[in-house]
């Protein structure tokens, strides 16, 4: 009963929103950087192949490509090391809140966090529990670090309008692959449009992918049909899109996270427990 008391305790003193969107933070930005990467790597090689037979029209794009390629590989490291601050910020903050409503009781850890932000009682002294006291003193300085719920949701506000616009631009490419494959249809199906087949094109100049003098720039009629028929165009296409479902679900973590960290920030500091706000 004693193993069987400890696990209730921790499942329901764990804080489920944060989990929740941790799991989906780390899935978001892995489908995201992962597929991303790949992605552009295919968009590369279809601009060398098929839009562009000069090397100085395109190599201002390439080297664009190997930049982002190098802020993902940064943005896949920070949101790992961020999500797991926030899961902790969410256990802790959590516990603090479920302490004051007497929701359940915490463990020698939980009290050691939950001091900085409640004032819990110090350690009683005894020498056959000094084991314990240290590892309540580990959690109390561990507290003390993540004792600023307002700070982190300042930081994850930030982060997400930041995101915003990084979900925003990940649908850019998506809207142009999307273009493309249009024309494809309409060329493969004429009959669904009154516009001559020769006359139908993709224009990597007119996204700005390309300069204007770059040559040929475009690819119109039956060779571009024969491009969306690759299994390049169709991967680089999917890669895409579930680069952008893989922002998508990043958003929506850090939103869940910021609406779940404001919540309990704003119970401490209406309950006027918060002794570091």
């Amino acid at each position: 009963m004693g193993l069987l008391e400890c696990c209730a305790r921790c499942l329901v003193g764990a804080p489920f929103a944060s989990l929740v969107a941790t799991g989906l933070c780390f899935f978001g930005v892995a489908l995201f950087c992962g597929c991303g990467h790949e992605a552009l790597t295919g968009t590369e090689k279809l601009i060398e192949t098929y839009f562009s037979k000069n090397y100085q029209d395109y190599e201002y794009l390439i080297n664009v490509i190997h930049a982002f390629q190098y802020v993902i590989y940064g943005t896949a490291s920070f949101f790992f090391l961020y999500g797991a601050l926030l899961l902790a910020e969410g256990f802790y903050t959590t516990g603090a809140v479920r302490q004051i409503f007497g929701d359940y009781k915490t463990t020698i850890c939980g009290k050691g966090l939950s001091a900085t932000v409640t004032g819990g009682q110090k350690g009683r002294g005894s020498r056959g529990q000094h084991q314990a006291h240290s590892l309540e003193r580990v959690c109390h300085c561990l507290g003390k670090w993540l004792g600023h719920p307002d700070k982190f949701v300042g930081i994850t506000y930030a982060l997400t309008v930041v995101w915003l616009l990084v979900f925003a631009c990940s649908a850019v490419p998506v809207y142009i692959y999307f273009n493309t494959w249009t024309t494809c249809q309409s060329i493969a199906f004429p009959s669904k449009t009154s516009a001559s087949i020769g006359s139908l094109c993709a224009d990597a100049r007119m996204y700005g992918v390309l300069p204007w003098n770059a040559f040929p720039g475009k690819v119109c009629g039956s060779n571009l049909l024969s491009i969306c028929k690759t299994a390049e165009f169709q991967m680089t296409f999917h890669l895409f899109i579930a680069a952008f479902v893989g922002a998508a679900a990043t958003l929506i973590s850090l939103l869940t996270f910021m609406i779940a960290a404001t919540y309990n920030f704003a119970v401490l500091k209406l309950m006027g427990r918060g002794t570091k706000f």
